[in-house]
Formats: structure tokens, C-alpha cells, sequence
């Protein structure tokens, strides 16, 4: 089955719009759990724009199902993460002004960098992720770097799909084919959304997580965040089958 990881920097996106602690997301966090997400994530940034860096040690004390962290693995980051140990953390190649996640990691040019960080994050015990397109050569490359895990960047595959091209799940399901071979864990996130998700699911073999924040959190304005959340598990159960 795969696990739904819920994003909840939009929460920290609404509260900060305010400049109090409504909707606090520790609260708001605790709830997603027991309405039946298996996960939480965060991607903190240098500006701390959404989720701001004392939120990741305050989520760390709450979070009884999977905590895993994004980011781009910055001096900052690096401290914090090796800090609060979460269960995964998943490196995102952001520049410091992306306004969201637009590209995945060159795992040929950044090698070594890639082999440095994952080996000191393993250390720690912490399982380690590498957001990537689809690939394949970057795929091999990243199996090389000693990552638990590839997350797809799947925004290609939402766009398509949405304009009635089904045919682009192709590289998807080719690039899980190929991750699976070599050892890697499969993850994928995005814009992903009740749309997509049960056909992205049924045609990526060996997915284990999704990380969905901005659809999910989006579509529960109209429909309720506990309701969308067993949504998701209910499509996402009818693609793992």
C-alpha cells in the first residue's frame, strides 16, 4: 500500500498570513494523523516563508507516523535535520528565491556533494531521499550516491495528464521500473491531487510514498480536511492493488 505523506506548509502559509499561531500547524499536524495520513512533511526554506525552522523541532515532539523533511541540504538545514532525526529526509535542489520545487537533482554533476551529505545523514539513521526527474541516467546515477530512496518530481506528468495526455506516465513507470532494479526506493510528489493520483499510482510499480500538500490542502477547502485525506487512501489503495 502506498503511504500518503501530507504536506502542511500551506497551513503554515495561512497562519503566517496573519502573523499569530492560526491555524497552528502542531495542532492542525496531530489531526492529519488521525484522520489517517501514514505521514507528515515539511520543506522549510532560507526565508522561512511557510514552515519556519523552530516548526520542524516542535512537529519532532508530535509526529507518531513518518516525519519526513525536504530542502536543500544548506549548512542550516544540514544542522537541523542531523538535530531532529526524522525518519526521512528528501534533498531538493531549491535555489534560495524558487517560489516551489521546479527541478530535480543532476546526481552526475553533484556526485560526490550527493555522497558527502547522504552518508552523514545515515549516520544518524536518518533514511535519505533524492528528489529527480525521470532520467533514467541521473536514476542510475543516484542509486550510486548511496540514497535509501528517489522521490519523482512529478509536475510534467500532472500538466500532461490534466490536458488529456495519458501517455505521460510513460517515463514514470519506466523510471520506478528502473529504480526498483537497482535497490532504490520509489517516492513521488508534486502536483498530485485526487485527479491523477489513483492512475499515477496503478502505473508506478513499487511506489511507497506520496507527498502531497498544495492540491490536498486546496481541495479540502470544498470537501474537508479529514474527507480528503481518506480519499487519498482510498484511490491511492485502488492504484497499489
Amino acid at each position: 500500500m502506498t503511504k500518503l505523506s501530507v504536506n502542511v506548509n500551506k497551513i503554515a502559509t495561512l497562519r503566517n498570513s496573519r502573523g499569530g499561531d492560526f491555524p497552528n500547524v502542531v495542532k492542525v499536524s496531530s489531526d492529519i494523523e488521525s484522520f489517517g495520513a501514514e505521514g507528515i512533511t515539511i520543506h522549510p526554506r532560507p526565508d522561512e516563508r511557510h514552515i519556519r525552522y523552530q516548526d520542524a523541532y516542535d512537529l519532532k515532539k508530535i509526529v507518531t507516523t513518518e516525519f519526513n523533511i525536504e530542502g536543500n541540504p544548506i549548512p542550516k538545514f544540514m544542522e537541523m535535520v542531523l538535530a531532529i532525526r526524522p525518519t526521512q529526509v528528501t534533498l531538493v535542489p531549491d535555489s534560495i528565491d524558487a517560489i516551489t520545487s521546479n527541478a530535480g537533482w543532476d546526481t552526475l554533476k553533484h556526485q560526490s556533494f550527493l555522497k558527502e551529505i547522504i552518508a552523514e545523514f545515515k549516520l544518524k539513521g536518518i533514511r535519505t531521499s533524492i528528489f529527480i526527474d525521470t532520467d533514467l541516467k541521473l536514476i542510475e546515477a543516484a542509486a550510486n550516491t548511496g540514497a535509501d530512496r528517489i522521490e519523482l518530481y512529478t509536475e510534467d506528468f500532472a500538466t500532461q495528464y490534466g490536458l488529456g495526455n495519458k501517455e505521460a506516465i510513460k517515463p514514470y513507470t519506466e523510471s520506478a521500473l528502473l529504480a526498483f532494479e537497482l535497490g532504490l526506493g520509489v517516492n513521488a510528489g508534486h502536483d498530485l491531487s485526487l485527479d491523477n493520483i489513483q492512475f499515477f499510482a496503478e502505473n508506478t510499480p513499487n511506489l511507497l510514498e506520496v507527498s502531497i500538500g498544495h492540491a490536498l490542502i486546496a481541495e479540502s477547502l470544498y470537501l474537508g480536511l479529514e474527507n480528503v485525506i481518506n480519499m487519498y487512501k482510498y484511490k491511492l489503495g485502488l492504484g497499489s492493488k
